[in-house]
């Protein structure tokens, strides 16, 4: 590779990784995921989101201006064929504390599940428990996931169509049991970044199918129905995204988010109603501007 090839590949890994820092920081800021003095899980499963994760917090640990800590959870779940030295291995580079939990989940699974059947469901189940209550034996104040902004628009979706709910993954939320904080700070991360991040890293990648379950259809039907939209209509993405963040709970019909039974005359809200007027929809996909490193200096991201 000649000098001048090698440069622009630099140049274009740094400008990549600068993003996916000032992004990383934007959404701990806004949903003030990080706090003085937490100690916050990682859960590492050996996919390029939770490297990529727990390689953006790491950096975020160094140039923050509150003190944090961090540590690493993996669960080896037994899976025939689970490269158990790999993360160890990898850890044992990175200068962080890190624990490996061994529960034999697999089996519980595969005497309950149905050959053939998806087994995702209730494995995720058990794999939350454990996280659950290895958090609170490790003293954790946050658990934070790999999860990045394409997962919660295909989550969107499938309770749109499948849920009939307009629900999507929470950034930062309560954990189901009560007890634990739970957030993604990939939130505002591309998926198609995180995975040029992770090549060009050369994350020691653990396949997310050992257990030989078959894929959740219903996601990957709607996974291949934003990829075509992207490809067909750039923008549309980041369009339904920047939407996520402009929700108008009175133009929409929950009568328990909008109190649509005592609206009085005379009070117009957001904007009000335009009859029998044609919306006035952009020509254009409306995404949120990327935000520049001055605007997160209080972190230092860049």
């Amino acid at each position: 590779m000649s000098h001048s090839v090698q440069a622009k590949a630099q140049f274009n890994f740094n400008k990549l990784q600068k993003r996916l820092r000032r992004q990383t920081g934007q959404a701990v800021m806004d949903f003030n995921m990080i706090e003085e003095g937490d100690r916050i899980m990682v859960c590492l499963s050996g996919g390029k989101d939770s490297y990529t994760l727990l390689e953006m917090l790491k950096h975020l640990q160094r140039v923050a201006p509150i003190k944090f800590e961090l540590f690493v959870v993996n669960l080896d779940q037994k899976q025939p064929g689970f490269p158990e030295h790999v993360l160890p291995e990898y850890l044992d580079r990175q200068d962080v504390e890190y624990k490996i939990v061994e529960e034999d989940t697999y089996s519980i699974v595969t005497d309950i599940i149905p050959e053939g059947k998806t087994t995702c469901s209730l494995c995720s189940r058990l794999r939350r428990g454990i996280l659950y209550r290895t958090a609170k034996e490790l003293g954790a104040t946050k658990i934070a996931l790999g999860h990045h902004r394409d997962d919660m628009i295909e989550t969107l979706f499938l309770n749109m169509f499948y849920g009939g709910k307009l629900k999507s993954m929470p950034a930062k939320l309560m954990s189901d049991n009560g007890e634990h904080m739970v957030i993604r700070p990939l939130a505002y991360c591309k998926e198609a970044d995180i995975e040029q991040y992770a090549i060009h890293q050369a994350y020691p990648i653990i396949p997310c199918n050992l257990c030989g379950s078959q894929e959740n259809l219903q996601r990957k039907h709607t996974k291949a129905m934003l990829a075509k939209w992207n490809e067909e209509h750039p923008g549309r993405i980041e369009s339904i995204f920047t939407a996520m963040q402009n929700v108008v709970p009175s133009h929409l019909a929950d009568n328990e988010l909008f109190d649509f039974k005592h609206l009085k005359t005379g009070e117009v809200v957001d904007g009000g109603d335009i009859a029998l007027d044609k919306p006035d929809i952009p020509k254009q996909p409306a995404t949120a501007p990327e935000q520049e490193s001055a605007e997160v200096v209080t972190i230092n991201l860049s």
